[in-house]
């Protein structure tokens, strides 16, 4: 029975998965939290995975590892292999100035040329979240950090590469042990997911040199070994190790609905969205991983049980309890801006209230409508950069809601799935160790809930009315 362990290292905590690698079955588990905050030493990712690793009950009889991390965060090492300065993550907003004139440069003062050509070179336009733009920050505010940074890489590379025996005071010639994969190199802003390859024409532009970076290997290829000999895999971005945790393939679209909201599907073809709306991020398989966020998602469904005084689960039973589209009732949930579409200083609005559709059970309804409507956005931004959506994958904590899972099958008008909650980062990174073992990813059976529209009569009319008062939103 060979052992495989899969690690999510988020922004949070890291927490360790270890399962049978044939029949996927949960063996041991450990966790340990992150400090808070958008500016974290990579010392303490090292010291919550060892904590993990512990808990779990060691890697000694394990045959392979790999690791799921959060995207996009800056770590910058000497020539040493020592931490420049701690990590700026995909939370830190100080490089929103920086993306903004990476945009107009590439336009030559144009920004929808400079939006046009990153879309085209890298497949995502620059915004504060890319490594990219908090590169150009460094060297603009810490020059001498900058000078000093002899490689760069993202919280999962580091961690693999530390994995494998290296580290602070390895030279030089440990630095170009560090390795990566598509799908993390794919949401630096210097690496073309269409043709595999960093643009070192970026790196000048952003860090002013072309430091180390780590080799890009292939979805099943190992990256190296732990001091015990476990094959260490390539690792990915958190969300395409959730989308190998999930099974998700070309025509499956995974919709996670947390404190935010994420649309991404796995995709045969890659996205160059100039509008910005979609990043065209790779997978972990060899496709492409297009993906859409918006900004309000759990947070309106808490809101409204605050505001009508019952429970999370009492609202859905009041959302059920109310006629598909509300009556008429609309809630826009812009509550805290949005991003799809791009609206950042937007707020919410109820729409088409009448005395006898404002009760509490139509509320309940056009809360819930309302966030699956503007998610349905976020779909709809995938699937015009030719994306195939044949089935929604439906997960995250909003998504345990009976009535969520039963109103998302009607407004998307799709089969819907809704996998048992589970660790699906931390599965995927398993997923793919035990798939580094033998050459192929193995086919765990994932349990779960499958739904199928009842009726689409009324859902193009709840999306078109939806539709019509958040662009009267955006039109101010």
């Amino acid at each position: 029975m060979p052992l495989v362990a899969g690690i999510d290292s988020s922004t949070q905590s890291c927490k360790v998965i270890i399962r049978d690698s044939v029949t996927g079955a949960l063996v041991r588990q450990g966790r340990a939290s992150h400090p808070d905050g958008t500016e974290v030493h990579p010392d303490h990712w090292w010291t919550a995975l060892q904590d993990a690793i512990t808990q779990a009950g060691g890697l000694d009889d394990v045959d392979a590892v790999s690791i799921g991390g959060q995207q996009h965060g800056m770590v910058c090492l000497d020539e040493s292999g020592n931490v420049v300065r701690p990590a700026l993550l995909w939370n830190d907003t100080r490089s929103a100035p920086d993306a903004e004139e990476l945009i107009l440069e590439a336009g030559g003062g144009d920004a929808a040329a400079g939006a046009a050509y990153w879309a085209s070179t890298t497949g995502t336009v620059p915004v504060a979240s890319l490594t990219a733009t908090k590169l150009r920050w460094l060297a603009r505010n810490e020059p001498a950090n900058a000078h000093r940074t002899a490689a760069v890489c993202l919280p999962h590379d580091w961690l693999s590469w530390r994995l494998a025996g290296h580290g602070p005071g390895t030279g030089l010639a440990s630095l170009e042990l560090l390795r990566t994969d598509r799908s993390d190199a794919s949401g630096t802003g210097y690496f073309s997911a269409t043709t595999g390859k960093y643009l070192p024409e970026v790196l000048e532009r952003t860090l002013g040199h072309v430091p180390v970076l780590p080799t890009v290997v292939g979805p099943l290829e190992a990256a190296g070994k732990t001091p015990t000999g476990a094959l260490i895999g390539p690792g990915a971005g958190d969300n395409a190790a959730a989308g190998l945790g999930v099974s998700a393939a070309v025509g499956d679209v995974v919709i996670s609905i947390g404190t935010s909201g994420t649309v991404f599907a796995v995709s045969d073809v890659p996205a160059q969205d100039a509008s910005g709306l979609v990043a065209g991020f790779a997978d972990a398989t060899g496709n492409y991983l297009p993906l859409a966020c918006t900004l309000n998602a759990t947070r309106i469904f808490d809101a409204t049980a605050a505001l009508l005084g019952v429970t999370l689960a009492e609202l859905g039973n009041l959302a059920l309890s109310a006629p598909e589209g509300a009556e008429g009732l609309t809630l826009v949930p812009y509550f805290e801006g949005e991003r799809t579409p791009n609206l950042p200083d937007a707020a919410g609005s109820l729409h088409g209230i009448t005395v006898s559709n404002y009760t509490p059970a139509n509320m309940a309804r056009a809360a819930i409508e309302g966030v699956l409507c503007s998610l349905a956005d976020g779909l709809a931004a995938l699937q015009a950069q030719s994306v195939s959506a044949q089935r929604i994958i439906l997960v995250g904590g909003g998504a345990q809601s009976d009535a969520v899972q039963q109103i998302a099958a009607s407004t998307f008008g799709l089969p819907v799935f809704v996998p048992r909650p589970g660790e699906y980062v931390a599965d995927g990174a398993a997923r793919q160790a035990a798939g580094v073992l033998t050459g192929q990813l193995p086919d765990w059976k994932l349990e779960g809930r499958e739904l199928t529209p009842q009726s689409a009569s009324g859902v193009p009319g709840v999306l078109a009315r939806y539709r019509l008062y958040a662009a009267g939103v955006a039109k101010g």
